[in-house]
């Protein structure tokens, strides 16, 4: 059984940052052949593609709203990928939800505030 664990977020002042992490289990021989993606479901708004990574990770793509401030990253040994997420803004503030495009975690919240 797949098992997506996201981890790593909090509350954070604007202009700060956080590193979310995901960590995949029941498909160690699969996930290098996974598109990785994050996905925010901010509040009173639809769920919406935060970023992605390619299987190998040569590959990396970013919403317009978060590009120059957010850097995905995988490491298929420890069946991890990571989001680095740069000069938050309110607009951040969301339950972020790792997925392969099939399954999907329960999430990390992160809440942006002063």
């Amino acid at each position: 059984q797949v098992k997506l664990v996201e981890s790593g977020g909090g509350l954070m002042q604007p202009g700060g940052s956080l590193r979310l992490s995901c960590k995949a289990s029941g498909l160690s021989l699969w996930f290098s052949k996974y598109y990785i993606s994050w996905l925010r479901q901010a509040p009173g708004k639809e769920l919406e593609w935060v970023s992605g990574i390619s299987e190998d990770g040569s590959t990396t793509d970013y919403a317009a709203p978060v590009k120059g401030r957010f850097t995905i990253s995988r490491d298929n040994a420890l069946n991890m990928v990571y989001l680095q997420m740069n000069s938050l803004q309110s607009e951040g503030t969301g339950l972020y939800i790792c997925s392969t495009g099939v399954d999907r975690g329960q999430g990390t919240q992160v809440t942006v505030s002063s």
